[in-house]
């Protein structure tokens, strides 16, 4: 058999669970690596140094601004951030920090550390 009859035999095999499962899958794997993320950069700023508390009441009050001017400062404070960082050899996740805060609707992305100005 040819590989574009393979190809061909593969999608017309395929089963809109099948579809459904590998769609899961890679929602499960963008998670898992959004949430691994998200915990690098909370210790790359030092938030881990901060309770709990701390840190939810931090976020929820970032999350609920919608000052403008703040996020644009936090926006900028948090590029700095990633801009004075020696650049090293990182694995992927952490090298990926930067561009997981520029995801639209995500909450971090006006702030670049755990300060609330």
């Amino acid at each position: 058999m040819t590989d574009d009859m393979m190809n061909l035999r593969r999608l017309v095999e395929k089963t809109p669970d099948a579809d459904l499962k590998a769609l899961e899958e890679k929602a499960r794997e963008l998670k898992t690596r959004k949430v691994q993320q998200l915990g690098e950069l909370v210790i790359a700023t030092g938030a881990d140094q901060l309770s709990t508390d701390e840190l939810a009441g931090a976020l929820v009050a970032i999350a609920e601004t919608k000052d403008t001017a703040k996020r644009e400062a936090w926006a900028k404070r948090g590029a700095m951030f990633f801009e004075s960082r020696p650049q090293r050899a990182v694995p992927g996740s952490q090298r990926n920090l930067r561009s997981a805060q520029a995801q639209p609707g995500s909450a971090q992305s006006p702030s670049g550390n755990s300060s609330s100005q």
